[in-house]
């Protein structure tokens, strides 16, 4: 089995789910008291979002990738960002390590043309939505991706840095995650993205009428099938 590396603590609440998720997709792999090996190296997030706000994105690139070659030395085979947004500093991340950088946009492509989604509506940061790095990845892919209109991207920004990051679900605010999927559907959407790692605390797939692939959950998936191959 390959050692998973794992840059987490954005936010530390999704970064215990990708711990649970690897864990359990090796024991249902391999059976019996198997769990995975892996490293974490856990950021604190509050100077990051600062960061993020400020658009001082070179600097997060610049914490990430040195996150990137503590776990690389320590014996990672392969590396994981646990975080979408995060992803814009992909490749400053896959410039400081010589092991394989297991991309969150891949993993989450694959999903959705493996579900048949054309469309998806990509629920997500406010930096996710906006910034090309994230929808662009899917369009190369063939996916035509949609976003949420501009209120309600500020509100799910919100709800993902005020509530889910800090460990708080608030049924309100799952109310008003599956009013943007509603309106998403009406604009065409044929799949839904949750392209926040914590987005899965939010919503279930269970609320939703169409195909969903949550992006912390196939990431751990891809991960294993790496380490295990």
């Amino acid at each position: 089995m390959k050692t998973i590396g794992v840059i987490g603590g954005m936010s530390a609440e999704s970064t215990a789910i990708y711990y649970r998720e690897l864990n359990r997709l090796v024991r249902e792999r391999l059976g019996g008291l198997h769990s995975a090996e892996l490293l974490i190296r856990s950021v604190d997030f509050a100077p990051i979002a600062e960061l993020q706000a400020a658009d001082r994105w070179d600097e997060t690139g610049a914490i990430l990738a040195d996150a990137a070659r503590k776990l690389e030395a320590a014996g990672a085979d392969v590396i994981l960002l646990a975080t979408n947004t995060m992803h814009l500093n992909a490749e400053a991340i896959r410039g400081a390590i010589g092991v394989p950088f297991l991309h969150i946009g891949d993993a989450t492509a694959a999903a959705l043309k493996a579900r048949g989604v054309r469309r998806p509506l990509l629920l997500a940061t406010r930096f996710t939505m906006e910034k090309a790095f994230y929808k662009d990845r899917l369009a190369a892919a063939g996916l035509d991706p949609l976003v949420p209109d501009q209120a309600d991207r500020d509100r799910l920004q919100a709800i993902i840095y005020d509530e889910l990051c800090q460990g708080v679900v608030r049924p309100q605010s799952t109310a008003a995650g599956l009013e943007m999927v509603a309106r998403g559907r009406s604009a065409g959407a044929d799949g839904v993205i949750f392209g926040c790692t914590e987005v899965g605390l939010l919503l279930s797939p269970d609320q939703i009428d169409v195909p969903v692939v949550d992006t912390t959950l196939v990431h751990c998936e891809a991960a294993v099938n790496f380490a295990l191959a």
